[in-house]
């Protein structure tokens, strides 16, 4: 033990310094020689140096930017392998691969183009030769690769493999153009680049290399005859075999691209547009399919035709509109008590009646319920969910598209026209409730329609980087859209979407969802760190991927998806990074949408563009959709309707003059009386005969809730949300204009205003407005100068209250009253008149009278804390402790597992301190 407090002497250090110099560099060169090794082997994942983190990352970085040297040397001279292809096997994938390089290397292109065309020449030739000697000089030269099973590591794709075995992902290309259309061992076909399945086979270039190439399947002992005749097969099926027509020839009947699913025959068309086929019913027998369609009455068509996206954006819209009344009328928003919303006008007037119009909500409930449903019923089996690229919604009906086949999938979801489709019939999808579930594929967004199927395309599953061309006007179109549905949808739980390059006033849709970056730097930074943060939790974890965590116990706060817009086309040297971000990021649950002026950017593993006539083109994909757009003046309205709903507005919230103002002295009696809170009734008015009578009353009642006018289509929408055509909407119209007659003077009252919205005469009137205008009277007109008038106008208020909003409405009938926040003001403004008569009481010291105030208001407003709280005030003031403990064990017992709120607590210990052991001893008596 004496060398342990020997002095440390300076040869000591430094040998002491020189071992662990050694033992770091053996470290580094141990690192290397393992990056080194998975990236020439094909190796999918490189095994980890115990303790060289940094080390390893360093040796991975080294190694990867001496492969990527070597691809863009190896693209300027082609190998004489590459003769032994046909003329379009070797002309196209090296201009390819020219076309492909960035920035610095234009002059080197263009030489490369010229050796390329120089080459193809010499490839005919060879071709002809190949061709008569019965194409053994081909298949002599030619490596093929057999895609394998996702076993212990992500699924295989045209990148990863050109990475491995071409040292650049980027030259995917090449094998796609070798491949495409060919048929493969299971008689699919390669159509698109994203798409491969386990088992089939690839024609890969002459340079390529890697331990799991097969060059000569006779001579390879450990390929089995099975496969070698597989090859023998496949090599059979090139552009020399068929007499041409080369990679960019279409296939005929491929079914492994994205496809439009297989459609159930129907007996009448059925709806994913915004203006689809009316379902039969009273008063309208003969409405057909969706005449309306082509006319918008001056509404914007791109959100008509974007139901999903106009569902989430009016049910966030709702949702804001009703936290803005909330807090005010508790007073948060500057003491205000505020009832009314600002009434939009304009364009934004014009937007939220098209989203009125083209939302489709019970779509967005079926695709929400029918998801969650499919992640129940597969962990219950113990099974994963598939990867699924995209999803179709197709007469009714869902269909998922799957990377691959994943089995049989749970009832009632059955395999729809091939192994990669699992389709749900909308009947099936109705069956599903609501199960406590995480959403399994948040990152579905609507791209466009094809032939009248939406397709959704799941932005997290995609093998790489998503890329769009196109215009920046048509470009910024389509990324508002995506990230508009992506903030709003109803079939997500969390997820964060980050915008770069625009989008910074889109925030307001959804702060806790959206954040904006400046620039691309910002971007790369903040990628990198949540990129290593998802593979480190998911190693700890023992997931191979985000959808592996969806299903386990942390569901509902990890494996929330990241999805990035970047709409500014990047730099060459940022393209690359994001390319080498995004190429695991499809197993991390990252996704990335990227605009491009020049449709060619690498890492993309989806091209897509977006025409100026509205098209979005995926030629490798196979798809031509009328694009889902979100143009820039709809968007700055949309966004002005969620910032004029924001709570947080302070004076600019909701306002204290109702809309509509009745006179209520003996000379406003009027003509049309319409009684709404409570049991709907008309006095005034005959009942119209037959069956047509709920259909009148119900677009009278959507007119009386809205005072400032109605929009016909929004009219037609909400009476009847399938579609109806024009000429059974005007003739609704008409016979509402003869029930409702005209006032002595000859006006109608069933006009239109300036904009063609339809208004109702100041001579109809509903008790919804007589009760609005006797609280607005008493609290800020005559009522505050007079106490006598305050009581009166209050007590008369009161005495309109019968009961909820429309009370006796037939089922099936009113569900645009989910859009409407009159059903959340109801119960506010009820419960401020009945507070304000028991103040007006206590007053003059009668706690009774105020307690009766109280109790009624509570009969609409049962949930209102307030009146919770001045009851017991009121009660109190009775100055009997045994009524007051009584009321404390009612609150306690409607409180529920939940207890009593904080404030009424507290209320509590003020006005009965030992309240806790009287209701204690009340409740053991």
């Amino acid at each position: 033990m004496k060398w342990l407090k020997a002095e440390v002497s300076v040869g000591t250090f430094q040998n002491i310094l020189v071992f662990f110099v050694w033992l770091a560099w053996a470290q580094f060169t141990a690192c290397v020689l393992v990056e080194m090794k998975a990236a020439l082997s094909g190796v999918g994942v490189p095994g980890r140096v115990p303790g060289a983190g940094p080390s390893q990352l360093l040796a991975r970085q080294l190694v990867a930017a001496l492969l990527l040297v070597g691809a863009v040397a190896g693209s300027f001279t082609p190998g004489l392998s590459q003769l032994g292809q046909g003329i379009e096997g070797n002309q196209q994938p090296t201009a390819a691969t020219a076309q492909q390089t960035p920035g610095l290397f234009a002059q080197q292109q263009e030489q490369a183009a010229g050796t390329a065309a120089a080459l193809a020449e010499q490839a005919s030739h060879a071709a002809a030769q190949a061709e008569a000697g019965g194409g053994t000089a081909r298949q002599d030269d030619t490596k093929f690769y057999r895609i394998q099973p996702p076993e212990g590591r992500h699924h295989d794709s045209l990148w990863e493999i050109a990475e491995r075995h071409l040292g650049d992902g980027r030259r995917y290309k090449e094998i796609f153009a070798l491949n495409k259309d060919r048929a493969q061992p299971d008689g699919s076909k390669l159509s698109e680049a994203s798409l491969i399945r386990p088992g089939w086979i690839m024609e890969m270039p002459g340079d390529a290399r890697g331990g799991d190439l097969v060059e000569m399947p006779d001579e390879a002992p450990e390929v089995s005859p099975e496969v070698q005749q597989q090859i023998h097969d496949y090599a059979r099926t090139g552009d020399h075999a068929q007499g041409g027509g080369g990679a960019g020839a279409q296939g005929g009947g491929g079914d492994a691209h994205v496809s439009l699913p297989e459609q159930r025959p129907a007996p009448a068309p059925a709806n994913p547009a915004p203006a689809p086929a009316p379902a039969p019913s009273a008063g309208q027998e003969h409405a057909t399919p969706a005449a309306e369609a082509g006319h918008s009455f001056g509404l914007p068509e791109a959100l008509l035709a974007a139901p999903l996206l106009a569902a989430g954006l009016l049910g966030a819209l709702g949702h804001r509109r009703r936290q803005a009344l909330w807090q005010s009328a508790f007073g948060a928003v500057g003491g205000r008590r505020g009832m009314e919303p600002p009434t939009p006008e304009g364009d934004a007037q014009d937007v939220q009646d098209a989203l009125l119009v083209g939302a489709d909500p019970e779509g967005v409930r079926l695709l929400d319920r029918s998801l969650r449903g499919l992640a129940a019923s597969l962990a219950a089996e113990s099974r994963a969910l598939p990867v699924v690229y995209a999803a179709w919604l197709s007469a009714g009906d869902l269909h998922l598209q799957l990377a691959q086949p994943a089995g049989k999938p749970p009832a009632p979801w059955r395999l729809g026209q091939d192994q990669t489709f699992w389709m749900l019939a909308k009947d099936d999808a109705g069956r599903y409730e609501d199960v406590d579930t995480a959403a399994p594929y948040p990152g579905l967004v609507s791209l466009g329609t094809m032939d009248d199927s939406r397709l959704l395309l799941n932005l997290e599953s995609v093998p790489g980087i998503v890329s769009l061309s196109g215009s920046e006007a048509d470009r910024a179109a389509v990324f508002a859209s995506v990230a508009a549905e992506l903030a709003t949808n109803g079939w997500s739980d969390r997820m964060t979407i980050t915008l770069v390059g625009f989008g910074e006033d889109l925030t307001p849709l959804a702060p806790n969802r959206l954040r904006h970056l400046d620039d691309i730097e910002a971007l790369l930074e903040t990628m990198e760190a949540e990129t290593r943060q998802r593979r480190g939790a998911l190693g700890a974890a023992g997931h191979d991927s985000v959808l592996t965590g969806r299903t386990g116990p942390a569901r509902h706060t990890r494996w929330a998806p990241q999805l990035v817009l970047l709409a500014a086309e990047p730099s060459a040297e940022d393209a690359v990074k994001l390319a080498e971000l995004a190429a695991d990021a499809s197993r991390l649950g990252i996704g990335y949408l990227v605009g491009t002026g020049s449709g060619d950017l690498p890492g993309a593993a989806w091209e897509m563009e977006i025409t100026g006539e509205g098209k979005l083109l995926a030629p490798l994909l196979g798809l031509e959709l009328d694009a889902q757009l979100l143009p820039a003046a709809q968007q700055r309205a949309v966004v002005e309707l969620f910032v004029e709903a924001d709570p947080d507005r302070g004076p600019d919230g909701p306002v204290n003059t109702p809309p509509f103002l009745v006179d209520i002295s003996e000379q406003g009696r009027p003509a049309v009386y319409a009684r709404l809170v409570g049991p709907y009734e008309i006095i005034g008015l005959d009942t119209p005969d037959g069956e047509r009578s709920a259909l009148l009353h119900e677009a009278l009642a959507l007119l009386l809730l809205h005072r400032e006018g109605v929009h016909p289509r929004v009219l037609s929408s909400a009476l009847w949300p399938r579609g109806v055509t024009d000429d059974v909407r005007e003739a609704l119209l008409d016979r509402l204009r003869a029930w409702l007659g005209t006032d002595p003077d000859g006006t109608p009252r069933l006009g239109t205003d300036r904009t063609g919205r339809l208004t109702l005469a100041q001579s109809v009137v509903s008790d919804l407005d007589v009760l609005r205008s006797l609280y607005h009277e008493a609290t800020q007109g005559k009522g505050v100068d007079s106490r006598a008038v305050r009581g009166r106008l209050l007590t008369d208020a009161l005495v309109l209250v019968r009961g909820p909003l429309l009370a006796d409405r037939p089922g099936g009938r009113y569900r645009w009253l989910t859009h409407e926040i009159v059903e959340a003001q109801l119960p506010l403004l009820v419960a401020d008149t009945g507070l304000a008569l028991s103040g007006f009481h206590l007053e003059k010291g009668r706690a009774e009278k105020a307690i009766e105030a109280l109790d009624a208001a509570l009969r609409t407003a049962p949930a209102d804390e307030r009146l919770w709280n001045e009851l017991l005030r009121a009660t109190h003031a009775l100055d009997d402790p045994a009524r007051l403990t009584a009321l404390a064990a009612d609150l306690i017992g409607r409180s529920g597992a939940r207890g009593l709120p904080p404030r009424t607590e507290a209320l509590l210990d003020e006005l009965l301190p030992a309240w806790r052991d009287a209701v204690e001893a009340a409740a053991a008596g």
